[in-house]
């Protein structure tokens, strides 16, 4: 999208509106959901424990919920991240974001990360819900990024996501480049972590991300209003 004519609501709609946060109590998810709400974003990013409280707060809109799974690591096994996502799924997910299994990719299991997406991603589109790929780039290689990207090219889950903001650094603008040139039109890319301005946003829009992940959504809205008046 094109960050010079965008439009708010089109901004806001690329928004995955985050707390992922492990001392959020239930005051804090409330005001979550109705910020969603208020702005129409894509979706609120969410630990799958919050997921079914997270549902009832959101009915009747168009905000979607999106279930954190192996968050943020990716060390638990297959069946562990299945079970997870499935019972996320039957607690209201309309979204899985799950983290790849980063020590299998250090040890070149490449199998591994391929049966993991695929499993993943066939769970998501049984139940007709969108699923992401965290790479969590920070720790990753170039020829890593490119290496999961291709896999991913193959299986086609909706979107391959940067980072889960809880790494030692979150998105850059290269990573996302490297990202879309291995995947062409084939698979979406989202941006999480660190993305705080307008300016990141209008950056990373350009290298051609088609949604973002941020706790900042509302100071972004605000300077990208400010700037467009």
């Amino acid at each position: 999208m094109d960050s010079e004519t965008i439009t708010r609501e089109q901004l806001c709609r690329l928004f995955d509106h985050t707390n992922l946060k492990a001392f959020a109590d239930e005051s804090i998810f409330e005001q979550l959901c109705q910020e969603a709400r208020e702005h129409n974003f894509a979706m609120v990013a969410i630990n799958s424990a919050q997921v079914m409280f997270c549902k009832k707060q959101l009915e009747g809109c168009n905000v979607r919920v999106g279930a954190a799974i192996s968050f943020p690591l990716g060390q638990t096994t297959l069946a562990v991240k299945l079970f997870e996502t499935q019972n996320a799924i039957e607690n209201g997910a309309d979204e899985i974001d799950y983290v790849i299994n980063i020590g299998e990719l250090k040890n070149k299991n490449y199998a591994y990360i391929q049966q993991e997406m695929e499993q993943i991603v066939a769970l998501c589109r049984k139940h007709k819900v969108i699923s992401k790929v965290i790479f969590e780039n920070c720790y990753l290689t170039k020829e890593e990024i490119k290496k999961v990207a291709s896999i991913a090219k193959e299986v086609m889950p909706d979107f391959i996501k940067t980072s889960t903001g809880f790494g030692v650094s979150g998105t850059k603008v290269e990573d996302v480049l490297l990202m879309k040139e291995a995947v062409g039109d084939r698979v979406k890319v989202k941006a999480s972590g660190g993305v705080k301005s307008w300016e990141d946003c209008k950056a990373l829009l350009d290298a051609g991300v088609e949604r973002i992940g941020t706790s900042s959504s509302l100071r972004i809205l605000d300077e990208f209003t400010n700037k467009n008046n």
